[in-house]
Parts: structure tokens; C-alpha cells; sequence
């Protein structure tokens, strides 16, 4: 009966969402979320405490992560860090080596910038280079776009990640650390091997000669700009290196623990960026402030979401759902990490957006971990794999792709649905080899 009821609350939400009603997935989980703790036999007086319990624990977890991350891309997109960057690893690589420059460029640029932000920010890079070079577009452009996509399905801050690290208890610096070893093959096989297959993909009219947005003339330096994007990168190689080869009773040990947690990471992060990309080129506090806000601005619904999904997690969690899942799940003939994937890419495939995806399939997939011997960081990164899979019409990605790059919809599934789908089936491959290896 209950796993009947998790069906019926799976079909609601593609209904809302996708093939009927196309309404907000934040309405939809906190409709939802009444439906399914009603039809779960919550008692009525009962389902507003579960809603709100779940709310206030999803955004509590992560609400300090997602806005830290959302304020220091937006201060390294607006100081000209980001360009910087890109400009740097043009440099370095040339001509002859450009897929390599944009492959390292969107992967660091797609650490601290959201996919959106970092999507339309590349994109004037990526027309730029192709004008400047004459080189196919699909070419250019794959490479550097897989390495955000990789970024932000695999890697915290991102939201999926983020938010399922808080779910699963995970440890954010050992995700990390996993997460890019998954990521290296994902976006070298996505990005650089892949456009090649593709590359003779052209446009159906000309691309529009698009210039930087924005033109800043005090730009960053070069080591301030990459510092100031991966500072916490930085931070969590540094933590985690200390808690895992010194002794646990140091005190340099009890200091690590203390910044590794996600919430006080991101906030020297913060304060670290404001300085670095701020004040030491003259920004006033308020201008500083400005630009947090219209970060937080950029991801105000994306919190919304989030956080209620948290509403139906608790309501599986209070009606005892969740424990008959884990018993049910237990017993069947899949391995933990190769279900969660699987789950979520279903669900990608059928609502379109990444973060649903992972965390619908985060509410699922929460009791089965905690009663199984499987690393949490694996999970973390199994359902964020299965949430790239296959993009397509009801991906808003999908469509940014296709008139950006002004391809038909047979080429655009060609390369950047199979993209997407390379980046998945490579994350998850990656998963179970170093499932067997620890």
C-alpha cells in the first residue's frame, strides 16, 4: 500500500509539473506533500506539523550553503574573474589544444557559478573564440559546457549536491574529492572525445557575434581570480587532508573539523571574496552587498523547491514509510547505488530538472542507505549521475543549447542529450569502481 501511495505521489508530480498543469515544482511538492501524508494516514492535525518539520530541516541544512555559493559566483562573474579565467586557459593551451582550454575553463568557472549563471556567462566566450579561430561550434562549445554540467551534477555547492549531502550525512570534502576523480574521465569523454564525433554539427543560421555583456576595466589578476573562485576548494582539501593524517586529538585537527562544516566553510568563503574580489579593488560594501542580493535573487525559487522538498521526505518519514522502503528495497536483486542512479535518471528523464530529480529520488532513497553498508559520498554522487541523464525537451538546458547554437532538434539531441547521457552513464561507472576499491 505504501509503496502504491509513493507511485501515485510520483505520477502527481509529472502531472503538476510536465504533462498537465505545468505549475511550479514548489507548489507541486507542497501539494503533493498533503496529498501523500494524507493518503499515508498522517493524521489531518499532523500533516501541517510533518510539512513544516521538513521545510524548516531542508532549508536549515542547506540555506547558508546555496546562498554563500549564489553570492561568490555572482562576485566572480561581476569582477571579471570569471573572464579572467577563461582568458588565462586560452593562453595556455592555444589554438591547437582550445577543446583542453575550455574544458579546464568551464570546470573552473562551473565550481562556484551556477549552471544557469554559468551557462549564459561562457556562452559570449565560446561565440568569441569560434569567430576567432573559425572552428565548428559544437566543437568549442561541448567541452567547456560539459565541464559545467559535471560541476554542478557532481560537485557541492551546487544544489543537488549540496542538498543530498545534507540528506545522506554525507561528508561534503570526501564527496568532493570523489566527485572529481568521477569527474575527470566524465568530462573528457563528454567534452573533448565526444565533439569530435559531432563536430561537423552546423548551425541553422548564423550564430548572432555576441561580445562580453559586461566590459570591466579592473580586472582581477590571475592568481587572484582562480584563488578567489576555488578558495573553498581550497579549504576543503586543506581540512580534509588534516582530519584524515593527523592525529584526532590535535588541535589543528578540532580547527579543521570545525571549517569543514559546509555552513562555516561557505561563510569564510564568502568573507574571503568580499575582501579579494571586493574591497581590494575598490568596491564599497553596499555595491558588495548589491551583488549578493542579486545572487540570492538568481536562486530565490530554487531554495522554495528545495526546501519543500523536504516537506515530502518528512511525511514519508512520519507515516513509517520510509522504513517499510528500506525493508522492501533490501530485498531487491540491485545493488543500492545502481537503484538510486537508475531511480533518479528515470525521474530526470520524465520531470526534466536535474535538482527535482535528485531530490525526489533523496526521499526515496534515504532509508534504504542508512540500513545498508554503502558509502554515503556514493550515493551522494550515484543519484547526482542519474540526474544528468538524458536531457531533453523538458529541460530548460536543452532549449538554451538548441537557440544559442540555432541547431534542429535532431542535432541538438545528438549533442547535447548524448552529452548529458555520456556524463551519466560515466558518473555511474565511476561510482561502482570506486565502490569496489574502498
Amino acid at each position: 500500500m505504501h509503496l502504491f501511495v509513493i507511485l501515485i505521489s510520483i505520477v502527481l508530480i509529472l502531472i503538476l509539473i510536465i504533462t498537465v498543469f505545468k505549475i511550479n515544482p514548489f507548489i507541486a511538492f507542497l501539494l503533493v506533500s498533503v496529498v501523500t501524508g494524507v493518503l499515508l494516514g498522517i493524521p489531518l492535525t499532523q500533516v501541517a506539523a510533518s510539512i513544516e518539520k521538513g521545510i524548516g530541516d531542508m532549508a536549515g541544512s542547506t540555506l547558508i550553503v546555496l546562498c554563500s555559493g549564489a553570492m561568490i559566483g555572482k562576485l566572480v562573474a561581476e569582477s571579471g574573474a570569471a573572464k579572467v579565467i577563461a582568458d588565462t586557459m586560452m593562453k595556455i593551451f592555444g589554438e591547437k589544444y582550445i577543446q583542453w582550454g575550455m574544458l579546464c575553463s568551464g570546470f573552473v568557472i562551473g565550481v562556484p557559478l551556477f549552471y544557469n549563471v554559468g551557462f549564459v556567462l561562457v556562452v559570449p566566450i565560446i561565440f568569441t573564440l569560434i569567430y576567432q579561430y573559425k572552428l565548428p561550434p559544437i566543437f568549442v562549445a561541448l567541452p567547456m559546457l560539459a565541464s559545467l554540467s559535471v560541476a554542478h551534477g557532481f560537485l557541492p555547492p551546487h544544489p543537488s549536491p549540496s542538498v543530498l549531502i545534507a540528506i545522506f550525512h554525507a561528508n561534503m570534502g570526501r564527496t568532493f574529492l570523489f566527485g572529481i576523480i568521477l569527474a575527470i574521465p566524465a568530462i573528457i569523454l563528454a567534452g573533448p572525445v565526444f565533439s569530435k564525433l559531432v563536430k561537423n554539427i552546423q548551425p541553422l543560421h548564423e550564430l548572432p557575434l555576441i561580445s562580453h555583456s559586461k566590459i570591466i576595466t579592473d580586472l582581477p589578476g590571475v592568481f587572484n581570480s582562480f584563488f578567489s573562485a576555488l578558495f573553498p576548494v581550497f579549504l576543503l582539501i586543506i581540512t580534509t587532508i588534516s582530519i584524515n593524517f593527523l592525529p584526532a586529538d590535535s588541535y589543528i585537527v578540532k580547527v579543521a573539523e570545525f571549517i569543514s562544516s559546509p555552513s562555516i566553510l561557505m561563510i569564510f568563503a564568502v568573507v574571503v571574496t568580499s575582501f579579494s574580489l571586493g574591497i581590494f579593488y575598490g568596491k564599497s560594501i553596499k555595491n558588495i552587498m548589491n551583488i549578493f542580493e542579486a545572487g540570492i535573487k538568481d536562486i530565490a525559487i530554487l531554495i522554495l523547491i528545495i526546501s519543500c522538498s523536504g516537506a515530502l521526505k518528512q511525511v514519508l518519514a512520519d507515516s513509517g514509510t520510509s522504513d517499510q522502503i528500506a525493508v522492501y528495497f533490501q530485498h531487491l536483486p540491485i545493488h543500492p547505488l545502481i537503484l538510486g542512479w537508475l531511480l533518479a535518471a528515470t525521474l530526470r528523464v520524465c520531470l526534466g530538472s536535474a535538482t527535482v530529480a535528485g531530490l525526489t529520488t533523496a526521499g526515496i532513497i534515504a532509508p534504504l542507505l542508512h540500513a545498508t553498508q554503502v558509502d554515503a559520498s556514493l550515493m551522494v554522487l550515484s543519484i547526482g549521475s542519474g540526474s544528468l541523464m538524458f536531457s531533453h525537451v523538458n529541460d530548460p538546458g536543452f532549449w538554451m543549447f538548441k537557440e544559442y547554437f540555432q541547431l534542429s532538434m535532431k542535432d541538438t539531441f545528438r549533442s547535447w542529450s548524448l552529452m548529458e547521457t555520456i556524463i551519466s552513464i560515466v558518473g555511474l561507472i565511476g561510482v561502482m569502481i570506486l565502490h569496489a576499491l574502498i
